[in-house]
């Protein structure tokens, strides 16, 4: 079966998920900037989802994740819950 590890960072606006995706661009950590902003309880671990298959997450984060290269930042990414900065780490 195919999966994926991914990280991400959850805020309420696209304009809030454009300024942090600049600062990871321009060599903010990843991890440091999901402690500081995220919303998802993921962002305790640095926005870390783990390891998931097709399916488990929403259409619009599924098509990246799936579908995006590894190790790019994608976003901001629009769904039900807000915008997503998204990393996929791994698929296999």
């Amino acid at each position: 079966m195919a999966y994926a590890t991914a990280r991400h960072i959850l805020v309420d606006s696209e304009e809030v998920c454009n300024t942090l995706k600049t600062e990871i661009d321009n060599g903010a950590s990843f991890e440091d900037v999901a402690k500081a902003n995220s919303q998802c309880p993921s962002g305790s671990a640095g926005g870390d989802l783990g390891k998931f298959g097709p399916g488990q997450m929403v259409p619009e984060f599924d098509k990246v994740v799936f579908s995006g290269d590894v190790g790019v930042l994608y976003g901001p990414v629009e769904t039900q819950f807000g915008y997503h900065l998204l990393e996929v780490t791994s698929r296999g």
